[in-house]
């Protein structure tokens, strides 16, 4: 029996290859096929989460509706406690001397 030469098994593969729509590798290199060839897992995601609606996305799209959401109404609420309590946010330094590490000594 008679061997094949390798250049006439590279020509049949690139025929192969052509034939059915894969890609011609002869090098084996890696190229992402796989990867590229999954399914794209944005839709999926998509509909686990579904799409929320807001009030501030309400009021924006309508602005004469000017609904209140109270989730936000307590949480400025629970703010304004804390700062009364003196345990809300420093206040931001306008210039460098009243910044804190301008006070600091060295």
């Amino acid at each position: 029996m008679a061997s094949v030469a390798p250049s006439r098994l590279a020509a049949l593969t690139r025929l192969r290859c052509s034939i059915f729509q894969a890609s011609y590798n002869p090098t084996s290199q890696r190229t992402g096929a796989k990867y590229l060839r999954r399914r794209l897992q944005g839709p999926s995601m998509m509909q686990y989460y579904p799409q929320q609606v807001s009030f501030a996305a309400l009021n924006h799209e309508n602005p004469g509706w000017n609904l209140v959401d109270p989730v936000e109404q307590q949480r400025f609420q629970d703010v304004e406690d804390r700062k009364i309590r003196g345990k809300g946010a420093p206040k931001k330094a306008k210039n460098k001397g009243e910044s804190r590490r301008a006070n600091r000594k060295r």
